[in-house]
């Protein structure tokens, strides 16, 4: 091994290249969505317990501003994660594996969760 050659420690110099980022980003999306299904079963089980139930998580998503938040913040993370998983299972049957594909399907990738997110938003809100 070269021991002359540069070695850059700083994270913050590196520029990703846009499928990096997606890549990453479907990552932590994932995390987000494992996490989010705390918020998801609880508002499963207090919803099937009774009408009471119901009602309590019906108000909480019509009222509450952080429910909503959380509400949106998920749709957006399993939005952007379905989008990018489609564009990793293209990739695995060897469709647009070039560096021009990449980035091309990165590119539509951000663009199509950015639509999607902003339609949940339109929907939660």
């Amino acid at each position: 091994m070269n021991s002359k050659r540069p070695v850059n420690l700083d994270l913050s110099t590196i520029q990703f290249p846009l499928p990096a980022l997606t890549s990453i980003a479907h990552r932590i999306t994932g995390v987000i969505l494992f996490i989010g299904l705390i918020f998801g079963f609880w508002a499963l089980d207090a919803s099937l317990s009774s009408a009471e139930g119901f009602a309590t998580v019906q108000d909480a998503l019509a009222g509450n501003f952080l429910a909503k938040l959380i509400a949106w913040g998920l749709l957006s993370a399993l939005a952007f994660h379905f989008v990018a998983g489609i564009k990793h299972l293209l990739m695995d049957i060897n469709i647009g594996v070039t560096l021009e594909g990449g980035v091309k399907k990165a590119q539509i990738t951000v663009v199509v969760s950015a639509v999607l997110i902003i339609l949940a938003g339109v929907w939660v809100w």
